[in-house]
């Protein structure tokens, strides 16, 4: 269920926008979506993990939250990351 460091790192260098960057609101979404479709993953064969379906929207919330944030803030980065994620809205 958990992200392998390797799939972290790909992440994180797909989605930053400096050389350091690790928290950018773009790394963060793209860990949480990750992180939300192994769990979503998870939830087709175990149906009744209540404690990780718990856990699953919480992750949803903290993206939602996250991409709120950058709507308001700026409004192009917020379209294109969006669009790279294949996310709905």
């Amino acid at each position: 269920m958990s992200i392998t460091a390797e799939r972290r790192t790909a992440l994180i260098g797909e989605y930053q926008t400096g050389p350091n960057d690790t928290g950018s609101p773009e790394v963060q979404v793209a860990l949480l979506s990750e992180r939300i479709s192994n769990l979503t993953e998870h939830l087709k064969t175990h149906a009744k993990d209540f404690h990780s379906r718990r856990g699953l929207l919480v992750l949803v919330g903290q993206r939602r939250g996250l991409l709120d944030y950058l709507k308001r803030k700026d409004q192009s980065r917020y379209q294109t990351l969006i669009g790279r994620l294949g996310l709905r809205r």
